[in-house]
């Protein structure tokens, strides 16, 4: 039976977020958001989760109490991608080919675990894997060139009818995934299903599978997001 090893990257510094320390380190209700996700993640009954830090984190010892077979490993890269593929190469030795990965971000404290279990069970006769994503709902414009006064133009509207919105959790085999991380080259991706795609346009395997989310799976990026995650939380109970 195919086992399940948890990546949560955590070694951004947060920039768009501000604050005196990043954004994973934020109080949420009484806790660090980190703290919040691990919470979460625990539902997944996973044989390892394995957060990665940045090298120099000095913060998450203290701030994250000991959980079982959640362990920290310095291991972050200059981008998300760098810090994944790091993780993947230190579970390379323990993961079998046919075992799950799942990558969920550390800033994701609200995803509930109704998603998490649907993900799970939509995904568990997958050969590739998939995401937890939402099919777009707004209108969406393409901004022009921005003109000499700043002022930014709609150029365009979007066709939304195909769009989704990605999420995580982001759940792929070990073999589809190691073998996406390690095509060479620069790694560019913002999320493993973009590496993903980039692999399947090989013909190496199928595109990853869309499993609908929910909105309050919010990834707080800003300062103001903090608050609404809170209410978030607060109202999940």
């Amino acid at each position: 039976m195919a086992r399940r090893f948890v990546i949560v990257p955590a070694a951004g510094g947060g920039a768009r977020f501000g604050g005196a320390h990043p954004k994973q380190y934020a109080d949420l209700g009484g806790m660090p958001v980190i703290a919040r996700t691990l919470l979460r993640l625990a539902s997944l009954d996973a044989t390892a989760t394995i957060v990665a830090l940045a090298p120099d984190d000095a913060r998450y010892a203290t701030a994250v109490d000991a959980r079982s077979a959640v362990e920290s490993v310095g291991c972050g890269g200059a981008t998300r991608a760098d810090t994944v593929r790091n993780a993947l190469a230190h579970l390379a030795a323990r993961a079998a080919p046919d075992d799950w990965i799942v990558v969920h971000d550390a800033a994701r404290p609200c995803v509930s675990r109704d998603a998490l279990a649907r993900l799970l069970r939509e995904l568990a006769d997958e050969p590739v894997g998939g995401l937890l994503a939402l099919p777009v709902a707004d209108t969406l414009k393409r901004a022009g060139a921005q003109s000499a006064d700043g002022v930014a133009r709609v150029a365009r509207t979007e066709d939304r009818a195909s769009l989704w919105q990605a999420q995580t959790p982001q759940m792929f085999r070990h073999r589809v995934l190691a073998a996406a991380f390690d095509r060479g080259g620069p790694v560019a991706w913002t999320d493993e299903a973009q590496a993903v795609e980039a692999l399947a346009a090989t013909g190496a395997c199928a595109m990853p599978r869309l499993v609908v989310g929910e909105p309050s799976n919010l990834k707080i990026t800003y300062a103001a997001d903090l608050a609404l995650a809170r209410a978030i939380v607060d109202a999940q109970g």
